[in-house]
């Protein structure tokens, strides 16, 4: 019997760590079978997805269905039982367990749970052909990696890996599907290691920790991080963690981390205590800013930083201080997150929220009892103006400026929102010139307009481009170029000698700042610093986890 397991990933670089538990589980119970294993993305081309699983002739149909794939998905298996009508389809994973088998297709089945959870009569009516509408994984069964030898080159090159040390999570958050499994299941170290020694001996890119919070348990999340960074290689580690689950000791390690291995997703979600508590997440707040800035400092880890919007309790004013306080905290990646109400959630079955969602996946939040739809129609426009202009390398100085300079981010952002809507922004290509224009645009009825645009002028040459778009026009590199050429002695260790001279001049491009600019980006001390030419060479150098041109002041 040929079973096709297949699912639809986000993006070609995810992987799917479901497909192989279950390919694992059913070549232990069904070693007579084919298992053929498909990852697709959501992006594929519909017509070509299909073909390409009826090409492989099943005799079973396996589906992971996740709310990102769902539609995908539900689309696939209806025209696949039109094809194939004999052949059954089984649909898991976190979106299937949700699923009326009554609306499905006829020959559809449901396995809701863990497929190691799953019992004999599964395995025995798949292969009599005798499956029944639903079953369900019972109980908290163990759980190993799932990865064969053979599926680093087969399946997961140029793939991140997602691996998982623990399953389940100490936090019980309404809207969360982990809330509504009960603890965690830890695994031993020893066998993590071992399992770790594995993967690592392929290279990987990323490996992807999907423990819910890794960092629950800080002196087993330390242990594993010491084992890591003790490997040979340039792996990057991702972990999602709890900001106020951090130790001293901890602390003391991460600022040894070498840039590029560590990055965390940090799930803040609101900094509105009330809202909290209508979640059920336990956090103290105090300390999640004190770790998150402490972080930030230690400027060699990346970090993302998530807030949601439309949960219980948050207003307009309790959500724009939620932005505010985050964006001081000076994350790298700031993310404002719709609220997915997934059916299953506590959070879906409570009346007094009064929330309106999209009764299809991903399930958004349409209004609450405390945000009418117009009101977060306008905050999602907001959110999606800080994802294109905060979430990108192009205006870091810009950015840190207003941060640094005591102005209030959301009435920046709301503004800035206001001059991307007259211009239609949101249908264009995002470009960095299109940005950049916008708030060119946004700095004229500033007080600092000329400050503002330096900036901009600085962030674009900072960011790898040589030519200035026509809104930041200046005086041309050429022209400095020549007037440094002669003004300039023959050697200036370190940045050339007479014998480099001409290459530097070569290969840098040149632009003159005033000095108040060269003080805000760090370039000269002093309120009284004099303007100064600014090279920006060809090498990049890596900052606080982002990428920029090198650059020295004449």
């Amino acid at each position: 019997m040929q079973i096709s397991l297949i699912t639809l990933n986000a993006r070609y670089s995810h992987s799917c760590p479901a497909l192989f538990h279950v390919r694992n589980a059913l070549a232990r119970e069904l070693p007579e079978s084919r298992l053929v294993l498909r990852q697709f993305t959501i992006n594929d081309p519909y017509y070509e997805t299909l073909v390409r699983i009826t090409g492989d002739q099943p005799e079973v149909l396996c589906f992971s269905v996740y709310i990102w794939n769902a539609e995908y998905t539900m689309r696939l298996v209806g025209d696949l039982r039109r094809i194939l009508p004999r052949v059954p389809i089984i649909l898991g994973g976190p979106e299937a367990t949700f699923m009326a088998t009554k609306h499905l297709p006829a020959g559809c089945t449901v396995v809701r749970g863990e497929v190691e959870g799953l019992g004999n009569d599964f395995f025995r009516d798949l292969a009599a052909g005798a499956l029944r509408g639903e079953y369900r994984g019972e109980g908290s069964p163990p759980f190993a990696m799932p990865y064969q030898e053979a599926d680093f080159a087969a399946h997961l090159e140029n793939r991140n890996i997602y691996y998982e040390s623990s399953r389940g999570c100490p936090f019980s958050c309404s809207y969360c599907l982990s809330s509504v499994g009960q603890g965690v299941r830890y695994r031993e170290l020893g066998e993590v290691e071992r399992e770790l020694a594995v993967i690592l001996a392929h290279a990987p890119k990323i490996i992807r920790f999907v423990d819910r919070t890794f960092n629950a348990l800080p002196e087993r999340a330390l242990a594993i991080w010491r084992y890591l960074l003790a490997q040979p290689g340039e792996t990057l580690f991702h972990f999602e963690i709890a900001p106020d689950l951090f130790s001293e000791e901890m602390f003391v390690f991460l600022a040894q981390v070498p840039h590029g291995r560590f990055q965390f997703e940090i799930g803040l979600q609101s900094t509105h205590p009330a809202t909290l508590v209508a979640v059920n997440r336990r956090m103290d707040l105090i300390r999640a800013g004190e770790n998150i800035r402490r972080l930030v400092a230690l400027g060699n880890i990346h970090l993302h930083l998530d807030l949601i919007l439309g949960l219980p309790c948050e207003t307009e004013a309790t959500f724009r201080n939620s932005l505010n306080e985050a964006f001081a905290m000076a994350p790298h990646h700031l993310q404002m997150g719709l609220l997915k109400v997934l059916p299953g959630t506590a959070i879906s079955r409570d009346a007094d929220f009064g929330l309106v969602s999209s009764a299809t996946p991903p399930y958004s939040v349409l209004a609450t009892r405390w945000l009418e739809h117009a009101d977060l129609r306008r905050l999602y426009w907001l959110g999606e103006c800080l994802e294109a202009f905060y979430n990108n390398r192009f205006f870091r100085n810009t950015l840190d400026y207003i941060r640094k300079r005591g102005e209030e981010p959301f009435g920046f952002f709301a503004q800035l929102l206001a001059v991307c809507q007259a211009a239609d922004f949101f249908s264009l290509a995002k470009t960095q010139e299109l940005m950049t224009r916008m708030l060119v645009e946004l700095a004229q009825p500033r007080s600092d307009r000329e400050l503002f645009c330096e900036l901009l002028r600085f962030d674009w040459l900072v960011s790898g481009q040589r030519i200035l778009p026509p809104c930041l026009a200046a005086e041309s590199s050429k022209e400095i170029r020549d007037y440094l050429w002669r003004n300039l002695a023959e050697s200036q260790p370190p940045y050339y000698t007479r014998l480099t001279r001409n290459e530097f001049f070569k290969r840098g491009i040149f632009a003159r700042f005033s000095g108040p600019l060269l003080k805000v980006v760090g370039l000269a001390e002093g309120d009284a610093s004099p303007a100064g030419y600014v090279c920006f060479l060809p090498e990049q150098e890596s900052v606080a986890g982002h990428q920029r041109q090198q650059h020295v002041v004449l």
